[in-house]
């Protein structure tokens, strides 16, 4: 494992997965969460105690930073290492399985579209506006 060397200034601004996220990038490989917290203890110099006393924090931290994913057997990596693969269920009998590259190109043929572009039929409005009268000042004073 790679030893990471953070400075004072760079540690007093940075949180536990901020630390972790550093260590993930820097050994390039999937670690237990254990292993990562102690890690991250070690880098910031913190006492052993707060491992026993934050590791539950910890945990919470990375399932709720969307940059950390949670994979098999109690491993913890960075999210833009892996694939995922979204499976929608229709039907008990099939399965759609979609990739993050068919959902980003779709999203990019859609950001495409330009709907000011569109003819839009103004005859149809007309009809809304046949039974409007318009009166000037004079006439309303006429009509009251």
């Amino acid at each position: 494992m790679k030893s990471i060397k953070l400075t004072d200034d760079e540690l007093a601004t940075m949180s536990y997965d901020d630390v972790a996220y550093v260590i993930l990038e820097n050994n390039k490989k999937k670690m237990k969460i254990q292993d990562l917290f102690k890690e991250v203890i070690k880098v910031m110099s913190l006492p052993e105690k707060d491992f026993e006393d934050h590791l539950v924090d910890f945990f919470e931290l990375l399932s709720t930073d969307k940059r950390f994913i949670m994979l098999e057997k109690g491993f913890w990596d960075l999210k833009i290492n892996h694939r995922t693969k979204l499976v929608i269920d229709e039907d008990e009998d099939e399965d759609i399985v979609v990739d993050d590259e068919e959902v980003e190109e779709k999203e990019d043929i859609d950001d495409e579209i330009n709907y000011d572009d569109e003819i839009i039929d103004d005859d149809e409005s007309d009809d809304d506006l046949k039974d409007l009268v318009i009166l000037d000042e004079n006439e309303e004073n006429d009509v009251a």
